[in-house]
């Protein structure tokens, strides 16, 4: 592909063209693999700290840590909120 007539330079800058581009291609399939395997994969089970529990039948949907609580939202919609330190439970909300 390269003519007789072209500069050195020319032939240079096609070559790191191609080049670039390849490298450039590669770099958005690999980003488009590894987004596509990240996404498809289940997210981890919540776990409680240690020391706390819920109510049988509760099933933790979030999980909150502040410096000195654990805020815990289960399936029902109650909340829990227990003292970090020692894991007693505080106060217990129903959310509308």
């Amino acid at each position: 592909m390269s003519h007789p007539e072209d500069a050195p330079q020319l032939t240079f800058l096609r070559r790191l063209v191609t080049v670039l581009t390849a490298t450039m291609i590669l770099g958005v399939l690999l980003i488009v693999t590894l987004l596509v395997i990240r996404l498809n994969t289940a997210p981890a089970p919540l776990t409680l700290p240690e020391g706390l529990t819920l109510p049988d039948g509760s099933v933790p949907q979030a999980i909150t840590l502040t410096q000195t609580r654990v805020l815990i939202i289960d399936s029902a919609g109650t909340l829990y909120i227990h003292d970090r330190a020692s894991g007693e439970r505080l106060q217990t909300l129903e959310l509308p």
